[in-house]
């Protein structure tokens, strides 16, 4: 007659399951504080007690029909803790005679081959495999678990919620706090092709408006670059309407023309200039002498 297994292991496998089975369809550990998540593992520990003491009955009428040397190694080896047992069952070693009764009556070139039985250990994994995976693609089917577009989505509702909380608590970006960062010049080339592109080229090269790769400028109110550049950008030009104010219009924001300030400081100080040779506007205005950042 076999041990079977205590009822605080099998309560403990309950709750193990009853936890992957919640995340595959929550998605998130909050069931942890649900009554319905508690009330799931109340009602399975009762019904592992009931299963334990159903089983304690059949336990005790099949151990009366025990020979008296079955029963003393049945009570022996019930005195052998639980885990001990299971390792040792895990990990047995048949005796020479035990080998005798499962020896196979074939062999090839001497080796013989046993009849032996799948360790424990392996036929637990591949039932709790086996059940996983149901469950797994239960909750994929029919839940957006591990979806890949879905996680993708609300990942960057997040991010963009969590930007704008906090561009709310940060003070709006003025000319006075206004720096020039490298950081910022990937974004604001993306912001000067949407704003600026039509009439500067996406370049900067001018056409409709200035060449701004160069040093010479129409309108020099500041006496740095990247200040003038945020000054235009935000007031617009007294000079030429087509150049309005975008920053004032609410056009654009004061964070914006920062990295738009950005990306005209790399064209112009960074890289060479766009001659009319290459394609670029003739200089207009004066020739600039900027104070260095």
């Amino acid at each position: 007659m076999k041990q079977r297994t205590p009822v605080f292991v099998n309560i403990l496998i309950i709750t193990g399951l009853l936890i992957v089975f919640y995340y595959l369809f929550v998605q998130s550990y909050s069931f942890l504080s649900s009554p319905y998540f508690w009330g799931t593992i109340v009602i399975g520990s009762i019904l592992a007690y009931i299963h334990s003491a159903i089983g304690d009955l059949i336990e005790n009428n099949k151990f009366k029909k025990l020979s008296p040397e079955e029963k003393a190694a049945y009570l022996a080896e019930k005195k052998v803790p639980y885990f001990k047992r299971l390792y040792n069952a895990a990990f047995k070693k048949q005796s020479a005679a035990e080998e005798k009764d499962i020896l196979i009556d074939h062999g090839f070139d001497g080796i013989m081959e046993l009849d032996n039985q799948l360790p424990k250990w392996w036929v637990g994994l591949f039932w709790f495999g086996t059940a996983f995976c149901i469950v797994y693609v239960a909750a994929f089917s029919f839940t957006d678990f591990a979806h890949p577009i879905s996680e993708y989505e609300k990942e960057y509702k997040e991010q963009i919620a969590s930007i704008e909380e906090f561009q709310k608590s940060q003070p709006p970006v003025t000319i006075e706090t206004a720096k020039y960062s490298a950081d910022n010049i990937a974004e604001g080339k993306e912001l000067f092709k949407t704003n600026c592109a039509s009439c500067h080229k996406e370049d900067g090269s001018g056409g409709i408006g200035p060449n701004l790769t160069d040093n010479y400028w129409i309108n020099q109110p500041e006496k740095t670059l990247f200040k003038n550049v945020f000054h235009m950008d935000w007031n617009g030009s007294p000079t030429n309407p087509a150049m309005r104010p975008f920053g004032k219009n609410g056009e654009v924001s004061g964070a914006e023309i920062e990295k738009i300030a950005a990306y005209v400081y790399h064209i112009n100080q960074e890289q060479p200039p766009v001659t009319p040779a290459q394609g670029g506007a003739a200089p207009q205005g004066t020739e600039a002498h900027w104070e260095k950042e």
